[in-house]
């Protein structure tokens, strides 16, 4: 596997007039291409902060951040952006769906931010509802879908321009026992396909099922290991 991201001594402060609040303390942390990986922690920890960060929707304090070699961390919002929407899907709680586009402009509309045309963005939808299982969702709204297929469609428009990593921010807090898993396992045959996975979670019944487990409290990586558990 090639080294993907590289994190050295990565510190976020955050600033409330005189209040200092420190979020991550000195992270060191290398992530090769094709990982599956959870970063588990409580509350508080520091684990959203650390998702931020790796997916260029905050900076550093202080330290480097490495994406295949490049010290993104110097590059304006424009190029950041530009590395967000081309290099990174996004995957969260609470879906952050568009309420009343249908499945298919919601999943398009990276594609659309991308310079795709119609055609190219209605025949890459439709592949994606076929690997999600919702073909036949392509014009529903939101509303009109249950949370776990809602999460599928959340998943799938993370997919539209082929990140090289796709960021799950809690993404079955939202979802009953039955329907995580079956995000658990979509997550599983997505690794398989060959796709860089992070997952941040406070939940170890998530957490365990990637490959491999960082642990993370009051702002500082207590434990990175490869998962050993035989489930």
């Amino acid at each position: 596997m090639n080294k993907l991201i590289s994190l050295t001594n990565v510190t976020k402060t955050y600033q409330n007039g005189a209040l200092s609040t420190l979020a991550l303390n000195k992270i060191n942390l290398s992530i090769q291409k094709g990982e599956y990986i959870s970063i588990i922690g409580t509350s508080g920890s520091g684990k959203s902060t650390l998702l931020n960060i790796l997916g260029l929707l905050d900076t550093p304090t202080k330290g480097t951040y490495l994406l295949n070699g490049e010290d993104v961390t110097r590059y304006n919002d424009i190029k950041q952006t530009a590395i967000r929407l081309k290099t990174f899907g996004f995957v969260f709680q609470q879906f952050h769906l568009i309420p009343r586009s249908t499945v298919e402009k919601n999943i398009s509309l990276p594609l659309l931010y991308n310079g795709f045309n119609k055609h190219e963005r209605t025949t890459r939808v439709i592949e994606l509802l076929e690997l999600m299982q919702l073909s036949e969702k392509i014009k529903n709204t939101p509303k009109q879908l249950s949370g776990g297929q809602k999460q599928r469609v959340a998943i799938a428009r993370a997919l539209a321009n082929k990140p090289n990593v796709i960021f799950a921010d809690e993404p079955t807090g939202s979802l009953d026992s039955k329907t995580t898993k079956n995000i658990l396992l979509l997550f599983d045959e997505l690794h398989k396909l060959g796709n860089t996975i992070i997952v941040v979670t406070h939940d170890f019944n998530v957490a365990k099922l990637a490959k491999r487990i960082i642990t993370i409290k009051d702002g500082e990586i207590q434990n990175d290991e490869v998962n050993h558990y035989d489930f």
